[in-house]
């Protein structure tokens, strides 16, 4: 009962603020995510610790801008994931448009397949929508969520324009074969990792355990892995999915090392990215929780 009532009233937010002009839509989600926020003390504090880690030398009003740059972003995503199903070809072009897609189209002419190395920046639901509906529908990794018709709903509205989802327990096998084929895979990683899945990196300065998975399977397939990223621009009025020119990879012979180095330079990436639009990354998440062997916990409020 409670996981049909929690879906019922997401669905009704969803068909309520989809249905709403777009300003409208984004005030309304913007109004929302600020009170969730004010009524979540330890995502408060969370965010507040992350950028007291990240960025040690800015003040504390430089903090608590981001702070707010960030939970209007989260708002503005929320609701243009709510609008995805009015988005079609003749309209996307209205809300977000591509810049360096060379470098997608670079990585893809490599017929070996393409990570799209992606970071919870800006609005990454609608980047991969949109890149779809450009004509270049991806498989997406998906952690599936408790709620199965919560889940059902979500990639729904995710395959709407074409993409599909991969699953943790299908991953290894369907990776192989979608690149195989030259598809396209979104991978979010900027995520913690538990120590037995990743390795430690530095992530602004601060080891942060992470997925080699996206390392490992770019070495073995020899897919080309270009960052991609949507945000918001404010010259613009519009989302600017932005494509980097493909990482090249690091390949010293020792499997091991290459799959630390890779997985380093991966980080950086994302971390350049993040330097430069940190208003629109998702502080909330406990980024740094797993640590060393011996080191003890950063989050000890949580």
């Amino acid at each position: 009962m409670k996981e049909w009532l929690a879906f019922a009233a997401v669905w009704v937010v969803l068909k309520f603020t989809g249905a709403l002009p777009r300003p409208s839509a984004r005030s309304l989600a913007v109004g929302v995510a600020r009170g969730l926020f004010a009524v979540t003390p330890k995502l408060r504090r969370t965010a507040e610790f992350n950028l007291k880690l990240a960025f040690p030398e800015w003040t504390d009003e430089q903090r608590a801008a981001t702070v707010r740059g960030m939970v209007r972003s989260l708002g503005w995503m929320a609701a243009e994931f709510a609008m995805m199903p009015r988005y079609t070809r003749k309209n996307i072009e209205e809300i977000i448009v591509l810049d360096g897609h060379e470098n997608f189209l670079e990585g893809q002419r490599r017929g070996k397949g393409v990570l799209f190395l992606t970071a919870h920046v800006g609005a990454w639901e609608l980047s991969s929508f949109a890149h779809a509906l450009y004509g270049y529908p991806l498989h997406y990794m998906a952690r599936p969520l408790d709620n199965a018709r919560l889940d059902e709903l979500v990639n729904r509205y995710r395959g709407l324009s074409g993409n599909a989802p991969i699953f943790k327990n299908e991953s290894a096998r369907a990776m192989l074969k979608i690149l195989k084929d030259s598809g396209t895979i979104g991978i979010l990683a900027d995520q913690n990792t538990l120590r037995e899945e990743g390795t430690f990196v530095d992530f602004f300065a601060v080891p942060a355990c992470t997925t080699t998975g996206i390392a490992r399977v770019a070495l073995h397939t020899g897919a080309a892995v270009v960052p991609g990223y949507a945000v918001w621009d404010e010259s613009l009025n519009k989302y600017r999915l932005r494509f980097e020119p493909p990482i090249d990879l690091i390949r010293t012979g020792d499997a091991e090392i290459d799959v630390l180095e890779n997985t380093q330079r991966f980080a950086k990436v994302t971390e350049e990215i993040i330097r430069k639009y940190p208003k629109q990354w998702v502080w909330l998440h406990a980024r740094w929780k797993t640590r060393p062997a011996g080191e003890p916990p950063l989050y000890d409020f949580l």
